[in-house]
């Protein structure tokens, strides 16, 4: 073999390297967003198995996004230091033995435990999921960063389907938990021989010190007012409807699922423009989408025409957000896992923060005041982004280097 057919041989491997490893890391996001969608529907069935008031076990919710919050900012750095596949295969191994146990146990805070170590599990496959694609496919990510997330949603939007088909026939949650976690084995089994990425190092740049963990800083902030609109809205859209007095229960229910559904079908938009358009004109459209919708509510509160367009503009807004605020970021930094660890403290803490506070003004004041606060939430992350704009114009960018 000559060295010309030697350059295409060893081009080929790696070609097929790193779509066996996409694929691993989509499929591994379908079983984080079957995990992650697979709570709620269950929720009455593991009060019932735990003999508890539903009052009582929606702490499930917090713990779980605790658990997240520790695995993904904390055990989450060792994929700067061990196998990157392995450490992503334990937190996919932790979900799978959770999801198993989870309803089979008839004690609420033995449950709150297993919930705890079922978000720390997510926490770890959710940052090694974003962090490993972003090592695999450099400054090109952006599409592939769509499509993971798009992955996400179809975990999310299935998992509610096989948790009623499965109750429907066996009258118990217990047969649908194991055919989740039976579903996320195979994904286990590929990422223990499939060889994961080698870590990104960070290398210094021509930038004064200072400039770098104020950038990072920045993306923390707005990874949090991102997560903080997606989780608000998603979660409360529903209230809203029923406390407007829009439309009856099942009206409510359906602007619910128009929302994800819509965030869904804006991801899978979002891959061939993010294959063509710089993240920061991404992250820029979309939140003017999705402020035109908020707005349209704001000044029509008591409108389901308006609610509609606005579910249906926010859902399709906020869609490609996340994943463009990490292309946007690898475009100007090393993205190793401890970098990665502080954008995903921020999404998790926007996910907690923002959600509450629209429940604590739902009642004393109105449900009108939800798509105000996201309106809030919206304009201060376009302001973000315009600093954070100005900050990556200050600077050269980051070089990095597999090592």
């Amino acid at each position: 073999m000559n060295q010309t057919q030697t350059h295409l041989a060893t081009q080929s491997h790696d070609r097929r390297t790193t779509s066996r490893q996409t694929v691993l890391y989509y499929l591994g996001f379908i079983a984080l967003g079957m995990a992650t969608a697979a709570i709620g529907p269950t929720i009455e069935g593991l009060a019932r198995h735990t003999h508890s008031q539903l009052s009582e076990i929606s702490i499930l919710f917090t713990v779980q996004s605790l658990g997240y919050l520790i695995g993904s900012s904390q055990i989450g750095k060792l994929y700067d230091r061990v196998p990157s596949h392995f450490l992503m295969a334990a937190g996919l191994l932790g979900m799978v033995v959770m999801m198993a146990l989870l309803p089979i146990i008839p004690i609420l805070w033995v449950l709150m435990i297993a919930i705890f170590f079922l978000g720390i599990a997510a926490g770890i496959l959710d940052l090694g999921g974003n962090t490993l694609l972003v090592w695999v496919h450099g400054d090109r990510v952006g599409p592939f960063m769509n499509g993971l997330h798009l992955f996400f949603g179809i975990g999310s939007f299935i998992a509610p389907i096989i948790v009623s088909r499965i109750v429907l026939v066996s009258g118990d949650i217990t047969l649908a938990y194991w055919a989740l976690a039976a579903l996320m084995v195979p994904t286990l089994a590929g990422l223990l021989i499939q060889p994961g990425p080698k870590a990104v190092k960070e290398v210094q740049s021509k930038t004064p010190a200072h400039i770098q963990p104020m950038i990072i800083a920045v993306i923390a902030v707005l990874f949090f007012l991102f997560v903080g609109a997606e989780v608000g809205y998603g979660g409360w859209i529903h209230t809203y409807a029923v406390k407007q007095n829009l439309g009856g229960e099942t009206t409510a229910a359906v602007l619910n699922s128009a929302f994800w559904g819509a965030l869904t079908a804006g991801r899978f938009v979002g891959i061939p423009i993010a294959a063509r358009i710089h993240p920061r004109w991404i992250l820029l459209g979309d939140l003017f989408v999705a402020m035109t919708g908020c707005t349209i509510a704001v000044l029509n509160p008591n409108s389901l025409a308006a609610t509609w367009a606005a579910t249906l503009l926010v859902g399709l807004g906020i869609a490609s957000l996340f994943p463009s605020l990490l292309a946007l970021a690898e475009h100007s930094l090393a993205l190793s896992a401890r970098v990665m660890s502080w954008f995903f403290v921020g999404s998790s803490l926007g996910g907690l923060a923002l959600p509450w506070l629209i429940g604590q003004m739902i009642e004393p004041v109105g449900a009108w005041t939800m798509m105000g606060m996201i309106l809030a939430d919206l304009v201060i992350g376009l302001i973000t982004l315009g600093f954070l704009l100005r900050l990556l114009g200050t600077r050269q960018p980051v070089q990095s280097q597999a090592g």
